[in-house]
């Protein structure tokens, strides 16, 4: 009965010696819960209208994970749990997996440096890593891209943000830039005159800036004559493609040739 007695005034010993520290610890998680899910909540809207919506989702975890854990570890360390051996332990566990996914941390970084500089956004067409095709999905470790072909290629971001990258329809405008070979024998003013007609009738090829029609090379078989026409960027193959086709069925009607290589080829007898 005595033992009794002992354990039970010990527990009311501890219980008032603890339980401001506890009672202050609750507390202090309960407040600290209500002040991060408040910062967060404001540091959305703010990111929301500057931001990608996938970065604003990803610094929301992030920042999340953080600051919830360093609130843990106060509340912790004022209820008398030693923290020290308990943060050394995860310094050397974030170490450890920092050097394991190297590889990924490095398309993390990348992910967010594409996510905030923007060097192209969802929808755009790029020339990057060896690959053209629509932007369909910026990740954070990787992004999507639909080939014309529609194959979907997946490219780690870092290949994106560390090489050079081309952004084919960042402007709403592109030059599309063409070459017709005729003969020797015709007529180059003529020649002009028929690509220009194409090109007046073709209300896809912009006025301003203006087309341009020159010789640009005397080739072996050929006098070159190079166009350059602007159209806006999506309309860019449908007037290459077309101006091929009519080209060639206009200089066929207007007696303008296209000559092919050829090879004179010339046989000697030899006499004894």
């Amino acid at each position: 009965m005595d033992n009794v007695d002992q354990y039970v005034q010990k527990a009311i010993e501890l219980t008032i010696e603890y339980a401001p520290q506890l009672i202050l610890a609750i507390l202090t998680l309960i407040i600290g819960m209500w002040i991060i899910n408040r910062v967060l909540k404001l540091a959305d809207n703010s990111l929301q209208k500057k931001f990608d919506p996938t970065l604003t989702k990803f610094v929301h975890s992030l920042a999340s994970v953080m600051l919830k854990a360093l609130l843990l570890i106060s509340v912790a360390s004022m209820i008398g749990i030693e923290t020290t051996s308990f943060i050394a332990v995860l310094g050397a566990a974030g170490l450890a997996v920092g050097l394991a996914l190297q590889g990924n941390l490095s398309n993390f970084a990348s992910g967010v440096l594409i996510l905030v500089f923007k060097p192209f956004k969802v929808g755009d067409v790029i020339d990057g890593a060896g690959y053209i095709g629509t932007v369909r999905e910026i990740q954070i470790f990787t992004t999507v891209l639909m080939t014309p072909d529609n194959r979907k290629v997946i490219i780690p971001n870092s290949n994106l943000a560390n090489n050079p990258l081309i952004n084919i329809s960042a402007e709403s405008t592109r030059r599309v830039d063409m070459v017709f070979g005729i003969g020797y024998g015709d007529d180059i003013d003529k020649a002009k005159g028929v690509i220009q007609s194409l090109i007046d009738a073709d209300t896809r090829i912009l006025k301003d800036p203006a087309p341009v029609i020159v010789v640009s090379e005397l080739a072996d078989s050929s006098v070159n004559l190079t166009v350059r026409a602007w159209s806006a960027t999506s309309d860019y193959w449908g007037v290459f493609f077309d101006m091929q086709e009519n080209v060639k069925k206009k200089f066929d009607q207007e007696g303008v040739s296209i000559p092919f290589p050829q090879r004179d080829v010339h046989l000697y007898q030899e006499t004894k």
